[in-house]
């Protein structure tokens, strides 16, 4: 069922919908070059946002969780991407390990994984799931009593570390899959590894990332695109800035995020004059190494940052796992022009491999369209399409078809994770510099 859904799709948007509808052929194609040369990260999801005059990315994650939340009949395109995927890396792959993260009772999170292990299972693999975290000593079973009969628990087993692979008792594995973003740096358990594929690579953490790299990788992507296209980048870009060594609860650094506000505010308000746009710009100061939903403020003034209550300086200073954040990047706002049920939404691409394999809409009753939905209160509405979403209706009225809509929002979000791909070549430890 299509979930009841409003969106304004006017002005550049609608002529970005039927520029990417009618130069499929060259997108799809200028896609396929860019894969001949960079390797996508193994599974992405991407937070896209639709203004209504322009569509861009604003997150994009490498270790994605939520996978319980698409649609049951995106379950097969999961399965062929998964096949895909593991065909590349490791042909002769039978056996697959999954690391989760180690918050080891949240039944949330833990549908996530059943689901994960649905997927690699149908793909063909042997798949158990393995915890890293102290706490688990012995084989632990999470119950999941309304998450379906195949998946209505998870077995958590013990990693066991033998002098160069990792495994379980009685289960050697030549694949580990990590869906643990690694935000408090890169477990010891998981380095030095022979002969084992570990998936995603250990720079992919949060731990190496920054978004304000990723961030310039995916200018460069869009500057590309937009070229090939004939469009201004910025119609699928958000603006970015960075700002190093902020405290925020010793209030220092402040005077530079301040400046950096001040800057991009100034740059986006240029270009809504440009275009014509009323509405009133903002930016969002965010932790720039993975949030988690957290450590995360709209600004729409720079004198916001001087008026900032203790208990915001507090939320700002510290993210997932305790983690201080000194360094902030600085995003352009991108309203969401998306409603589901009146409440605010914003689509949540998933990928495997080089494959859109399904999305959902993130939706919060009680938050504004200029905020972030990544909150607690947010609830999750599966896309489950009458139509793929890779089959667009070529010569359809921009802004009315639901399929064109969401093969644009997979363009983009291709985009981020190609931006990703770039990022990650970037920092890889063991490529060769010259």
């Amino acid at each position: 069922m299509v979930p009841h859904l409003t969106t304004a799709l006017t002005g550049p948007i609608s002529e970005l919908e039927q520029r990417i509808i009618d130069s499929m052929p060259a997108t799809e194609r200028w896609f396929r070059l860019e894969w001949m040369e960079h390797t996508p990260p193994f599974y992405t999801s991407v937070d896209v946002r639709n203004a209504g005059f322009k569509i861009a990315p604003v997150d994009t994650n490498l270790y994605p969780g939520g996978w319980n939340n698409l649609s049951e009949a995106m379950l097969p395109l999961a399965v062929q991407a998964a096949q895909a995927a593991i065909e590349k890396i490791c042909p002769e792959a039978r056996n697959l390990l999954l690391i989760p993260e180690n918050h080891s009772r949240n039944p949330f999170y833990f549908k996530n994984i059943a689901q994960l292990v649905r997927i690699f299972r149908m793909a063909g693999l042997n798949v158990r799931v393995g915890s890293i975290s102290n706490d688990i000593k012995k084989p632990t079973r999470i119950e999941l009593p309304d998450f379906g009969a195949e998946g209505s628990s998870v077995l958590l087993e013990p990693v066991v570390r033998t002098e160069r692979r990792i495994g379980l008792k009685d289960f050697d594995p030549c694949t580990v899959l990590v869906n643990n973003d690694l935000s408090a740096g890169a477990p010891g358990i998981l380095e030095d590894l022979h002969e084992q594929y570990v998936l995603p690579p250990l720079h992919a953490g949060w731990h190496t990332r920054l978004k304000s790299r990723h961030f310039a990788c995916y200018e460069e992507v869009a500057k590309r695109f937009g070229k090939m296209l004939g469009i201004d980048h910025w119609l699928i870009n958000p603006l970015f800035g960075h700002c190093g060594k902020v405290n925020f609860a010793e209030e220092s650094g402040l005077d530079c995020l301040r400046d950096h506000v001040d800057g991009l505010l100034a740059k986006i308000r240029r270009k809504y004059k440009e275009y014509g746009i009323q509405e009133k710009p903002f930016v969002v100061v965010k932790a720039d190494n993975g949030t988690h939903g957290m450590g995360i403020m709209t600004v729409r003034d720079a004198a916001d940052i001087d008026e900032m209550s203790r208990k915001t300086r507090n939320k700002m200073d510290v993210t997932k796992d305790g983690q201080q954040v000194r360094n902030i990047i600085i995003q352009e706002g991108v309203l969401t022009n998306e409603l589901v049920n009146d409440a605010v939404a914003e689509p949540v691409v998933y990928m495997m491999d080089r494959y859109v394999v399904g999305s959902f809409y993130r939706v919060h009753g009680e938050r504004g369209a200029d905020e972030n939905l990544n909150a607690p209160g947010a609830h999750f509405v599966p896309l489950a399409y009458d139509v793929s979403t890779h089959l667009p209706e070529p010569g359809a009225k921009p802004g009315a078809s639901a399929p064109n809509r969401f093969y644009m929002y997979g363009v983009i979000a291709r985009l981020a994770m190609l931006a990703a791909s770039y990022e990650l070549e970037a920092t890889d430890p063991e490529a060769e510099r010259f």
